[in-house]
């Protein structure tokens, strides 16, 4: 999986909790309405070519490409077993298919969701670990 030449990584397994999250944290981190993400166990994911910046914030971590921006990543806590990978850095993100809108309490007003996918105030009730 790619973002540029400068950052690579590989997850194994299938993805799982693909959403789209329109909290207000991932609309600023990835300067968009709301970011798609699918998340791997954190111990079948790493990064094979170079290092993405980290940016701590509230507990959580976040990476990004240090050469183009691209977010990348986001754990919950330090010590998560769960790795979030953006979507839109996969070399091919047609192969997912996002499930949920996750934080719709934070989505903004002129976002018309128009595709009948589950929607949840918050997180999803129920959150499948793999």
């Amino acid at each position: 999986m790619v973002v540029c030449v400068v950052i690579r990584y590989e997850a194994t397994g299938q993805p799982y909790n693909i959403t789209y999250c329109h909290c207000l944290d991932c609309r600023r981190s990835g300067g968009a309405p709301f970011v798609t993400w699918a998340s791997f166990s954190r111990s079948g994911f790493r990064f094979t070519t170079g290092q993405p910046r980290e940016l701590p914030w509230a507990g959580r971590l976040r990476s990004f490409c240090p050469n183009c921006g691209t977010p990348l990543t986001f754990l919950a806590a330090a010590d998560a077993e769960e790795i979030d990978v953006t979507v839109c850095s996969f070399d091919q993100p047609t192969t997912v298919t996002p499930a949920d809108h996750t934080w719709v309490k934070d989505r903004l007003p002129w976002i018309r969701l128009a595709d009948d996918l589950p929607t949840y105030r918050q997180k999803r009730q129920t959150h499948v670990s793999q």
